[in-house]
């Protein structure tokens, strides 16, 4: 027995050995954590149990029979994260540039089964050279069950990819089926073709981190939701991310011990501008309505004229989906709708209820947002909040103008509760635009046009630009003072918490893509 026991302690030794541990040296000096660090600094202490050790690749081409290793570039298992379960897979770079064989595709799809069956989120620690190329076709068909088991678990149970290192070709559309992607600055990159080939078939010269660095994808593409300034980050963040998160989409998201106290924000009665054309930063009212420092943002740095996240509220998660005046004045253009639509379908599978703050003057126009389909991609927007069954409260802050103000969670596509303040100015458009249409023969034939229109502009502004003819329609609940906001929206969202709604039975529907 003592020679079995001496033999499976070896066995064990060498899987956490990984690739060597002359390389495992290399990847601490490129300031790279190894795939069992990651899982160790991931998960609650000795809370981890692996599955599949001792796996071994089958193919035996092209050399693949002189190295073989256990665990096959993957440590695949199940531990906590403050004490809620989770699967992971962190990818090996050690063993073979963490290449996909058939085997390692085996041990993913196998802890993604079993986080489906017991409806457990599912984390992906990717760093991978791609596709082992000594096993030809089995190992894209490794990749497309993958994939597959992605799609299948898609709105089912949470799922987030960190991206450690390379992440090319064809892996790259496993982190983007997932719901949340998160990256490394300066160590991690995604891209479908690298440099090299970008060179041959375009001839632009460009590295590896200007083509799919983090920061690129932060900022250019939206492919990321999150860039970190090292992996220790990142692992923080991916725990900070589940927080907010049910455990599937039959659960609700946990809630912390809150006790009420004084919930008025005086400082928000001061915070729109006189100035109607004046920006202030949406994100200031955030702070000021969620629970202190709970504010945790989601593609910060991509389409800045929308502000989408996370949050708590007295204790309980909702999302937040905000315009921004302080970028673009806070309209809705091809790219913040994109953003959006995707953050509000996420909550609404995962039972979070969301919280709207709307300061909106209409779509961006110009040719550029036409010729690329502002017309379908704005549609997705408001797709997304229309499909949605979770608690939807609305504050409307300044401006609602034209179809951005249907799109924004109106009641009219179906938002339970719509407040507005004061300066809120609900409006087909800007009283200065508007004027100039409705009175445009009286102010050409004025002797003064310059005072004949502000005049006019007064008065459609008196008329229409406030919140009490949308009020007295019933399409607003109520004008309420901005510092009492924080106060209502608590009770409200407790008032909805048992909300329930039954859509017409369906497949599914068709989101203009």
């Amino acid at each position: 027995m003592s020679k079995k026991v001496e033999l499976l302690d070896a066995k064990i030794a060498e899987a956490k050995l990984g690739g060597g541990q002359k390389r495992i040296d290399s990847q601490h000096n490129k300031g790279k954590l190894t795939a069992r660090e990651r899982v160790d600094l991931l998960l609650d202490p000795n809370s981890f149990e692996e599955i599949g050790m001792l796996v071994t690749h089958r193919s035996h081409d092209f050399g693949l029979d002189k190295e073989v290793y256990l665990g096959d570039g993957v440590v695949t298992g199940y531990g906590t994260i403050n004490g809620r379960p989770v699967y992971v897979f962190s990818q090996d770079f050690t063993v073979f540039g963490g290449s996909l064989s058939e085997t390692h595709a085996e041990k993913i799809c196998k802890i993604m089964d079993l986080a489906m069956r017991n409806g457990v989120p599912v984390i992906g620690l990717n760093d991978s050279g791609g596709a082992r190329i000594q096993e030809g076709v089995v190992s894209l068909a490794g990749y497309a069950d993958i994939f597959y088991r992605n799609v299948v678990a898609s709105g089912v149970v949470p799922q987030i990819s960190a991206i450690m290192g390379p992440c090319a070709g064809g892996a790259v559309y496993s982190p983007a089926i997932t719901d949340f992607i998160c990256m490394v600055e300066k160590t991690s990159y995604m891209f479908v073709t690298g440099p090299n080939v970008v060179k041959t078939v375009t001839h632009e010269d460009v590295t590896a981190e200007e083509l799919g660095g983090a920061n690129t994808h932060a900022s250019k593409s939206g492919v990321t939701h999150f860039a970190f300034a090292n992996e220790v980050a990142c692992l923080e963040g991916i725990k900070r991310m589940l927080s907010y998160m049910p455990q599937n989409c039959e659960e609700i998201a946990p809630s912390y011990a809150y006790e009420m106290g004084e919930e008025l924000r005086p400082k928000l009665a001061n915070i729109i501008p006189d100035n109607p054309n004046q920006p202030y930063d949406m994100r200031e009212v955030i702070e000021e309505l969620v629970d202190a420092g709970s504010f945790m943002e989601v593609q910060k740095d991509y389409a800045e004229n929308i502000v989408v996240g996370f949050g708590h509220l007295a204790g309980r998660s909702i999302g937040i989906v905000a315009n921004q005046p302080a970028s673009l004045a806070g309209v809705l253009d091809i790219n913040a709708s994109k953003k959006a639509a995707r953050f509000v379908r996420f909550c609404d599978s995962f039972n979070v209820p969301l919280l709207v703050l709307e300061d909106v003057p209409g779509f961006l126009p110009g040719t550029d947002q036409e010729w690329n389909a502002i017309i379908t991609n704005g549609a997705k927007l408001l797709y997304a909040f229309s499909e949605a069954t979770v608690p939807r409260i609305t504050v409307i802050t300044r401006k609602a103008y034209g179809g951005a103000y249907d799109v924004m969670n109106s009641k009219h596509i179906g938002a339970d509760m719509n407040y507005a303040w004061p300066t809120a100015e609900i409006a087909v458009m800007g009283p200065k635009g508007a004027t100039e249409i409705i009175f445009k023969h009286e102010i050409e034939t004025a002797d003064n046009r310059e005072a004949r229109l502000q005049v006019k502009v007064d008065e459609y502004t008196e008329k229409f630009a406030n919140p009490y003819k949308a009020a007295a329609r019933g399409f607003v609940d109520e004008v309420i003072k901005p510092e009492e906001t924080r106060l209502k929206l608590i009770r409200s969202f407790k008032m909805l918490e048992n909300k329930a709604v039954s859509l017409p039975r369906k497949k599914h529907g068709n989101i203009p893509l």
